[in-house]
Order: structure tokens, then sequence, then C-alpha cells
């Protein structure tokens, strides 16, 4: 079943054209992701998917709604996304920042209730995070940070998670750290999960499908299989790439890679 579409969509400014009459499906309970060259349209796609920015043309639809119509918080108890650059969290608590995530369910004064805390302490546990829980977000590490973040957005109880390159300035650990965890929460708790990534090897490894896009234009959206491969790669990034076999998850994976001289 694919909850959440896009038909003929367009996002830009005047003539300026970021994303292209774009048609793709995302399939529920899988973890797709986004792959391209920086400017390619990559955030604009899904900061217009979760209407954050408003698209030009087409049409988002969210379980065969138009999600332009949806009423905000409605919309926030379906899909949750975790920017690229979050807003400053300096002086919360962990708890605090979490507790954010249940905003969509508050009503009036917006006191949490017992429920809200058992949620915040749940998506806490689920995230290895319940130990910071009255440390300040400032005094963890990038890593431990990002599974904060992560924890805020499952507070909101959606089915779908977006999150835009959540593993950006972390080192090698920490990335694998943040991919294993959303990988535990699709396979554990069936979330879907739609991410930007620049690794290609994280996101084969790491995705059902994957998206390319290059110029704002859908190039290719399938399977792993189907999209790291050389001649996918050599139109969207301009690259000769070498592709292989992980060995330990049969996975594909770039080995090695060359520019292709003009």
């Amino acid at each position: 079943m694919n909850r959440l579409l896009t038909k003929d969509l367009s996002v830009g400014y005047q003539e300026n054209i970021i994303v292209n009459q774009m048609n793709i499906q995302f399939n529920s309970n899988e973890i797709t992701t986004i792959i391209g060259p920086n400017g390619c349209g990559k955030s604009t796609l899904l900061k217009a998917i979760t209407r954050i920015i408003p698209h030009s043309k087409g049409s988002i639809l969210l379980d065969g709604q138009s999600i332009a119509k949806e009423n905000t918080k409605k919309l926030a108890q379906k899909m949750a996304i975790l920017p690229q650059t979050q807003d400053s969290a300096t002086g919360l608590t962990v708890g605090e920042l979490v507790s954010y995530g249940r905003f969509p369910y508050q009503k009036g004064f917006g006191k949490l209730s017992q429920a809200d805390y058992e949620v915040i302490d749940w998506a806490l546990q689920v995230t290895n995070t319940f130990d910071y829980k009255f440390r300040t977000v400032d005094s963890l590490s990038g890593g431990q940070r990002q599974r904060v973040w992560i924890a805020m957005a499952l507070a909101q109880e959606t089915e779908i998670i977006f999150l835009d390159e959540p593993t950006t300035y972390l080192d090698m650990a920490h990335q694998l750290e943040v991919l294993e965890l959303l990988k535990n929460l699709n396979e554990t708790q069936n979330r879907t999960i739609i991410m930007v990534l620049h690794d290609l090897n994280h996101a084969a490894r790491f995705s059902h499908n994957m998206i390319a896009l290059k110029d704002g234009n859908l190039i290719k959206a399938g399977t792993s299989d189907e999209v790291m491969k050389k001649d996918i790669l050599q139109k969207v990034f301009h690259i000769d790439a070498e592709i292989s076999r992980d060995p330990r998850t049969g996975k594909p994976m770039c080995v090695t890679y060359d520019l292709i001289k003009k």
C-alpha cells in the first residue's frame, strides 16, 4: 500500500523551477532514500511533501487526500520531519525537547497528560536516550543529539518520518548508530522512513528503495539494485563508478569511481 505519493509535483519560485513535475510513490513500512548531487532538489522535495514550503503545481496525496487541505495538527499526527538543521535547543533538557513532539495532541493550554509522559519515556527508551532525560541537549555528543531529535519525532507517534541528511557532521561510528536506529524503527515499529543521504553506500545498505534526482528531475526510482547501477550514477553524478556487492549485506556498493572528464 502506498499511502503517500506526488502527482506532477513542481516546486519553484517564479521562473526558477527546483522540482519539476515529479511523480513518486513512497512504499509504506519501508525505508526510501533520496540521492542526488547538491542543489538537485532533494531537500526542497522533502520540504514540499511535509508542507514546510508550498508547491507551485501538481499535488501531494496522503491517504488519497491532498495535504494542502489537511489541518496542520492532523497532518503532524501523520508525518514528522527532522530537518537538516535543527532549531537551537540551548538550555533545554532532553525530556523537554522530546516533549515538543506531543504538540499535535495538546489542547487548550497544552498541559502534558500522563499519556503524553508515557509516550515521551517510550520514545526515549526506543532511541536509547532515556539516561539523558535530565541532561541538557547541548551537553551531548553529535550522535547522542541526533538520537534525541529522532526521539522527538517518534513522540509525535506518526507512521511516516522524514529525515534530511540525518548523518551529516557525524563520524563513521555515529553515522552507523543513527542508521541502525532507523532500520530498527522500520523493522520493529513499522515506521515508514523517507530520508536524504549523501553517502551512496549507506543509502543502498539501509534502504528498500532509492530515488535518484538531478537538476530537479526524477532520474530513477526503484530498489537499491535498480538505482545503484553504473549508468544511473553516471547520469546523476557524472562519475564512472565500479559497482560490486557488500560482502556482509549483499547490497550493491560503489567500490570506487572517477570523474568523467568532459
